[in-house]
């Protein structure tokens, strides 16, 4: 049962983690240009500015490589990945025990709402906005230290620290990888919706906030919302399938 709940992939049944990985990555990419560009923006900008220089001085490779921030990118990859192991772990030994699983259809029923949610808040303006999340005063303090040398560790240190940020798109997220049912599927769920994200996240570090700004524009907005629509179908369609497989 215990391993079971750590790398069982065949609890959404066939195909099933393919298409909740690729949801996830879709999701991603939608979020990245219409909300992670915004709400991530003075983090990614800050790391983008502190290394500046070196990237300068080296060309159009080094641009570029300074501009991907791979160490933030494998700090938030490890955190959402931990983050979607634990909330699969967790439904995988609930669903072992109890052989409950309309769970999993739940779990995906919720995120689906949630992406659906995510498209309306884009075609709805008038949709009230939460305000953007706040960090304790003490990892305010150890953000804005990492932030002066956002590089090696410290810049892996610095996306662990805020890939724990609360938002709905990552809550919308959690709940389709903890449908995965195990410890492995959760990691590679997540680990889908990250790299979704890059692509904007990138973007915004290499053309500063020109990208932010486009980001929110209505032609974007329009796009995310059609990709998020698109996600709540398929992982509503999942639930469905997974509750009469139960």
């Amino acid at each position: 049962m215990l391993a079971d709940c750590l790398h069982d992939l065949t609890l959404l049944g066939p195909g099933g983690m393919a298409a909740m990985a690729g949801a996830l990555f879709v999701a991603g990419l939608a979020g990245g240009a219409t909300h992670c560009a915004g709400m991530c923006a003075p983090f990614v900008l800050a790391q983008a500015a502190a290394t500046a220089d070196r990237a300068a001085s080296g060309g159009m490779l080094c641009r570029l490589a300074g501009a991907a921030l791979l160490p933030y990118q494998a700090g938030r990859m490890l955190g959402y990945a931990t983050l979607g192991a634990l909330a699969g772990g967790a439904t995988g030994l609930v669903t072992q025990v109890s052989g409950v699983r309309y769970l999993l259809a739940a779990l995906l029923a919720a995120a689906a709402v949630l992406m659906l949610g995510q498209a309306s808040a884009r075609i709805a303006t008038w949709l009230p906005r939460l305000p953007a999340p706040r960090l304790p005063a003490g990892i305010e303090r150890r953000v804005a230290a990492l932030l002066a040398a956002p590089t090696g560790w410290r810049g892996v240190a610095l996306g662990l620290m805020l890939s724990a940020l609360p938002c709905g798109l990552l809550y919308g997220a959690l709940a389709a990888a903890a449908a995965s049912g195990s410890v492995l599927g959760g990691a590679l769920g997540m680990a889908a919706f990250v790299l979704g994200t890059v692509p904007a996240l990138g973007g915004v570090a290499l053309l500063g906030r020109l990208f932010g700004r486009r980001a929110g524009g209505p032609v974007l907005r329009a796009a995310g919302a059609a990709l998020f629509a698109l996600n709540g179908v398929v992982l509503a369609a999942m639930a469905l399938r997974v509750a009469a497989m139960a």
